[in-house]
């Protein structure tokens, strides 16, 4: 289970390999957590990271002030075999519409296999 993780512009990441466990974790109501929350129920995931990029684009279009709308999330599923990368980048963006419907203004994905994960290749951007 990923653990929040505050970054130093105040945003929040979360890693799957953060052994620190739920007491480090703030309340349950940050977009962090709403996004693992339904990344977790649409594709069960064997490794996700969701690492909120907003201090990063901050004066940009779309920013505002509490951040919260720019994220970097990298998942592997078994979901994704047999989808090319739209497919897979439209899969997860309809698992949340509720998010870019509430202030989420950009998503940087990195989407892939259990197989792509572990080959060389590299990842599979969306």
């Amino acid at each position: 289970m990923p653990v929040y993780v505050p970054s130093r512009g105040g945003n929040g990441n979360w890693r799957d390999d953060d052994k620190r466990g739920l007491a480090a974790m703030p309340e349950l109501h940050t977009r962090a957590e709403r996004l693992e929350a339904a990344l977790r129920a649409a594709f069960a995931p064997t490794r996700l990271e969701i690492v909120d990029d907003s201090a990063r684009h901050a004066g940009h279009a779309g920013a505002q002030p509490g951040g919260q709308t720019h994220y970097s999330v990298s998942v592997v599923s078994e979901t994704f075999r047999g989808m090319n990368r739209v497919a897979r980048s439209r899969a997860v963006h309809a698992a949340l519409e509720q998010e870019f419907a509430g202030g989420m203004h950009a998503l940087a994905l990195t989407l892939r296999t259990p197989e792509e994960a572990g080959s060389s290749a590299g990842p599979v951007r969306a």
